[in-house]
């Protein structure tokens, strides 16, 4: 617990009170926001935006390593490789979101790679995850990940190596990768107005970090020595107690990050940040086994991304016809009328409900076992 706790409140100071350092930095080397044309006509409000200091997410990045580091060794729990595994993934998704970032800043144009560079650069980080995941057994031959669909615990009849080796390896690391492809580009489009993203990754991870220590607590690490009740309801989590420690620091670099992302931004945290969060996100549903669970307990992020597919279809079926006035659906609420604040409120409201809700039905499987 103090390795969890000291994590949470090391990042927490580490963002809440060197952020300001970072955006003299940022100002220094001229790391300002680029507004897209379009949205400047339609959402006059965000042309105020343009030049607030962006990229904060490497301050969050930074902030949850250092906390992690802290964190584990103050409480004699040296890092796992399944904490290290979260960050990969967190720096990795991270460093493809910076270079989008950065190009955009560097030529003043709101475009910066392309989508299937974006995805190429994805697959580059989710594969060699993948496969790592399912190697390095622990003594009780646990592996971080699994070749198993999951929802609140592996599904035995959704096994990949079911299928043969090489095809299930194929269509194992397929699965994992759209995972962290989806999330990063889910949390990417929903981060567009000031503190949403942060607001609704620090209720979602936090919701992730509750239920990694949920499972250390009920881990099958008794082996032999548990009772048959036990065994059912047991977790075959590897490390749940470094996940929750990582998912923590995370939590609590948001919140200190929040500080200064909150209406009206004193920093943005760019496609570096917003992808982290996505990355973050993934790799804790792969490694905590409860994938498409994470479907509700991440919802936020679906909405944003879901808005835009419905606006293309709609689009394409009525031949030049509209669903919402602007996609992602947030920014058709600002041309409603919605003001700023209150979408972002409101979202965070939607993020804790869903959050909470995966939490609950999770606790819920777990006493229909008991």
């Amino acid at each position: 617990m103090r390795s969890l706790l000291t994590a949470a409140a090391i990042s927490l100071a580490f963002t809440l009170f060197l952020t300001p350092v970072f955006l003299r930095l940022f100002r220094k080397w001229g790391w300002g926001q680029v507004i897209r044309t379009p949205e400047d006509i339609r959402n006059p409000n965000h042309h105020t935006k343009r030049g607030t200091p962006t990229m904060g997410g490497t301050i969050f990045i930074v902030g949850t390593i250092v906390g992690y580091l802290v964190g584990c060794f103050a409480g004699n729990n040296p890092p796992t490789i399944s904490g290290l595994l979260v960050i990969w993934m967190m720096v990795g998704l991270g460093a493809v979101g910076f270079i989008d970032d950065y190009m955009k800043v560097r030529q003043q144009k709101f475009m910066g790679l392309s989508g299937w560079r974006k995805i190429v650069g994805q697959v580059i980080v989710t594969v060699p995850f993948g496969i790592v995941a399912l190697n390095f057994p622990n003594q009780f031959d646990q592996t971080p990940a699994s070749p198993y669909v999951s929802v609140f615990r592996d599904v035995p009849v959704l096994g990949f190596m079911t299928l043969g080796l090489i095809a299930g390896w194929i269509l194992y690391l397929a699965w994992v990768t759209f995972i962290g492809v989806a999330f990063s580009n889910s949390t990417n489009v929903t981060d567009g107005l000031d503190g949403m993203a942060a607001g609704a990754g620090i209720f979602v991870v936090g919701a992730y970090s509750l239920i990694a220590f949920w499972q250390f607590n009920q881990a099958c690490w008794g082996g032999e020595g548990l009772s048959a009740a036990a065994k059912a309801a047991c977790y075959p989590t590897r490390d749940p107690f470094d996940l929750a420690i990582i998912s923590a620091s995370f939590v609590g670099a948001l919140v200190g990050f929040l500080w200064w992302n909150a209406p009206k931004a004193k920093v943005f945290m760019g496609d570096v940040g917003s992808m982290a969060i996505g990355g973050v996100i993934a790799a804790m549903a792969i490694l905590t086994r409860t994938e498409l669970l994470a479907v509700l307990v991440a919802g936020v992020f679906i909405i944003g991304p879901g808005s835009v597919i419905l606006q293309r279809l709609y689009f394409k079926l009525t031949r030049g016809k509209r669903l919402f006035l602007m996609s992602p659906f947030h920014h058709h609420l600002e041309l409603r009328g919605w003001s700023e604040v209150t979408i972002v409120v409101r979202m965070w409201i939607i993020a804790g409900l869903l959050a909470v809700s995966g939490v609950g039905f999770f606790y819920v499987e777990w006493l229909s076992r008991t």
